[in-house]
C-alpha cells in the first residue's frame, strides 16, 4: 500500500500507540489501514458417490481442477458465499450446506472454509470461471491435478469420512508447500 485510501496521502508502516503490529498509517489524516485474512468459502457438491469439480479457466491454477470455492464478499454469510461460488463456477444449486473443513493458510493470509452440499439436480454447466465442470467417483479424482492442497486435503477427508458416514469439521492449518502428494 502506497497510498491512503481515505484523503490520497502516502502512508509509512509504523506499529500504531496502542498496537502491536506494523500497520500502514497515513502521513496525512492518520487513518490505520488495517489488513486482514480473505475467506475463501467453497462446497464439496455431492451427488450420490460422486462429487462435483470444476476446471479452472483462470488464474492461479489454470486448467487445474477444484472444488468450487473463491472469496467471500461483504454481506453475505459463509454458507451464502460457499452456495454462490458453486452457482457461479459450475451453475449448480445445492443444498444441506453441513461446515466440513477449515484451513489455516497465515502464509497467504487466507482461512479456506468448505461445506459438504446435495446437489439439487444435474442441471449444471461451464460458468466463466471454469473450463469444465464434471462429477468424479473416488477413482476418478484426478489427484495429481488439484489446484489447491485446501481441495485435495478435502476431498482425502471426505473420502475416508464417507466409508464410517461420520463427518466431524476439521480445522487444520496447513503449511507453505508447493505441492501436496495425496495422503494414502
Amino acid at each position: 500500500m502506497k497510498f491512503c485510501s481515505q484523503c490520497g496521502h502516502p502512508v509509512t508502516q509504523r506499529i500504531p500507540e496502542g498496537d502491536n503490529r506494523l500497520r500502514f498509517v497515513c502521513t496525512q489524516c492518520d487513518v490505520i489501514h488495517y489488513q486482514n485474512p480473505n475467506i475463501v468459502a467453497g462446497c464439496v457438491p455431492v451427488w450420490g458417490d460422486q462429487v462435483l469439480l470444476c476446471r479452472r479457466a483462470i488464474e492461479p491454477r489454470l486448467g487445474y481442477w477444484t472444488l468450487p470455492a473463491g472469496f467471500m464478499e461483504n454481506g453475505e454469510t459463509l454458507a451464502q458465499a460457499a452456495a454462490r461460488e458453486t452457482d457461479e463456477e459450475a451453475c449448480a444449486r445445492v443444498s444441506g450446506l453441513e461446515l466440513y473443513t477449515l484451513f489455516d493458510l497465515p502464509h497467504i493470509s487466507q482461512v479456506h472454509v468448505f461445506f459438504r452440499a446435495q446437489l439439487v439436480d444435474l442441471d449444471f454447466a461451464v460458468g466463466p470461471e471454469s473450463l469444465e465442470v464434471q462429477l468424479f467417483d473416488e477413482r476418478s479424482i484426478p489427484w495429481a491435478e488439484l489446484a489447491f492442497p485446501t481441495v485435495g486435503r478435502t476431498l482425502e477427508c471426505f473420502f475416508a469420512d464417507r466409508a464410517h458416514q461420520h463427518y466431524p469439521v476439521r480445522n487444520e492449518y496447513l503449511p507453505p508447500l508447493l505441492s501436496r502428494p495425496r495422503q494414502s
